[in-house]
Parts: C-alpha cells; structure tokens; sequence
C-alpha cells in the first residue's frame, strides 16, 4: 500500500472500491489532498467485517482527531456495493440517470460514515455495472448535455448509449478477462510475449471485426503461425488482442451505428489500444483518464448526497 499525504485533515474521502484493489482521494471540497493505492479488494476481503477494518487502514491519516466538531464523509463506489461487498446497494434499472440514491453504513466512529453508491442494471439483456456508472456520472458532470456512446474498458469493458443524462442501454464484453486467460492459462501462453506490433494488432481488430464467427479458429492460428512460420516479436500478443477486440466491437455494431466518435473512459494505456481499434474500423474516439473522471463522478455524488450525512 503507498501514500501520498498533505498536511492537513479530509473534508471528505472518495473511494474507488473494486474486486482486486482499492483506490481513494483525501478531499478539502474539489481539491485532492491525499491519495492511496492499496491491494484490499473485496477478494482480498475475508468476510463483510473486514471492509471497515480495510477502510480505515487505508483513511487512517485523514481521519479528524474526534473532538465532536467534525465529521467525516466516505463517499464509495464499485464492488463495495455488491453482494459479495460491504453491504449491497441495490442496482438502478436503466433507462436511468447513473447516480441515485446512496445506501448508508454506520462505522465504529460515529463521525465516520460512508454512502455506497448503487450499481445499474439491464434486465433485457441482463447486464449489470458497479464502478462504471460513476464515472460516466463524472463526464456528464463536466458535460450535461453529451449524448452519444461511452467505453469504459477494462477486464469486463462496458458499452453504454447515453442521453437525456440517462444510461440508455449498455453491454458487457468480457474480453480483457479472455484475453488474460488465453495470454497466461492456454496453449497461447507458449507463443505471447511482451511486445507489441501497432501495425499487426490493427489488422488483426479489422479481422476479427469482418468474421467474429471465426474467432476460435483464428485463435489457434495465432499458435500454429508461430511454430510453422516463426514470429517477429510483439506479433502474437498484438494478434491476439486485435482478434478480440475486433470481435468485440463486430458484438456491439447495434450500438456504435451512427456515432462518430466514441467517447473512451480508462486507464490510458488500454483506452489508447481502443482507440486505435475503433480507428482501424473508421470511428472516431475521444480519450477520458479514468481515474478523473471517477473521480469526477464521486464529486457529483458528494455535493448531491452530502446533506444526508
């Protein structure tokens, strides 16, 4: 776990809470004071007991002194919601805006305590987000007014139509999963390596976007070019990429017809591989950090819900 401190007590905590890590921002109003890093995902969790316990491992040095004058506010998102989570925060239905209303859980500081946002849902197809509506929350704070589509890729990357400031509808693809899967537990991991071929991986997104019916075939190619015909370095992991990304976005076409520039919310290194995949089809994108835009959305959340606390 790393620190980053300030003199200085919190107002407030944004929390970013997922499945493998946890992320948070110590806040005086709009300005980051602090900010941590830690392994304690809900994974990482034991049972529901061990999420405050995690909490204030990771807060400890924001905390006020209790002197019955302060209060502290732990606004969090993502998999501290589920069911598997802290306590579970009932999902939104789409069409819906992305942010409602907050499920409260007291802590053993009674100036401590923390609103966990709700998730979304589709009930047809079933579809469910934690994590991606807030920061969707957070482009629409910036731009009330955007109506289009939004990537948030990442292990499970989400599609979602947004407008009126509502989710229209979203899908996931759980492509990063597969491709962590086939790169590290199947017969490809002979054949990955850690390099990279721009040009390769972008034929590879037109390939797999004209014929996603081929994927499994395609595959296993991937492994027999290599030991039949050798590969340049980077050519197999770049190959595999492009073949599922491009089947990805060949999956949610319904979605991407007429946008003409996808707006991509993530980490830059893989919204700048997204990127380049839509560009390899003819779309546009515009690039969002993901870790602002989260935090973006916590902010929205904190000035709406902050007379609750």
């Amino acid at each position: 776990m790393s620190q980053e401190l300030h003199d200085g007590f919190a107002d407030w905590i944004a929390l970013d809470w997922g499945t493998t890590h946890l992320r948070g921002w110590a806040m005086v109003g709009e300005t980051v004071i602090g900010e941590i890093r830690s392994e304690a995902g809900m994974n990482a969790l034991a049972d529901r007991d061990a999420f405050e316990q995690a909490l204030f491992e990771a807060i400890g040095p924001w905390v006020p002194i209790d002197d019955g004058a302060r209060k502290l506010s732990v606004v969090a998102c993502g998999m501290v919601g589920a069911r598997q989570g802290w306590r579970e925060a009932s999902y939104l239905r789409v069409p819906t805006a992305p942010r409602g209303e907050a499920r409260y859980v007291p802590t053993m500081l009674d100036f401590v305590d923390v609103a966990i946002l709700p998730g979304v849902a589709q009930d047809d197809p079933p579809d469910v987000m934690r994590g991606e509506e807030t920061q969707i929350a957070g482009l629409l704070a910036a731009e009330p007014d955007f109506e289009g589509l939004v990537c948030l890729p990442g292990t499970h990357t989400k599609w979602a139509r947004i407008a009126d400031g509502r989710i229209e509808a979203f899908r996931t693809a759980m492509t990063g999963e597969l491709f962590d899967l086939l790169s590290t537990r199947s017969v490809l991991r002979h054949s990955v390596d850690p390099y990279w071929d721009e040009g390769l991986f972008a034929a590879a997104v037109v390939e797999g976007a004209a014929a996603p019916e081929t994927l499994p075939v395609a595959l296993f190619g991937i492994r027999a070019g290599q030991l039949l015909e050798g590969a340049i370095a980077g050519e197999c992991r770049a190959r595999l990429s492009g073949l599922l990304i491009g089947a990805e976005l060949a999956a949610i076409a319904s979605l991407r017809e007429g946008v003409a520039a996808v707006r991509i919310i993530g980490a830059p290194a893989l919204a700048d591989h997204y990127a380049k995949a839509l560009g390899a089809l003819g779309q546009g994108a515009i690039l969002h950090d993901g870790a602002e835009t989260t935090r973006a959305g916590l902010l929205a959340a904190y000035r709406e819900i902050g007379r609750c606390f």
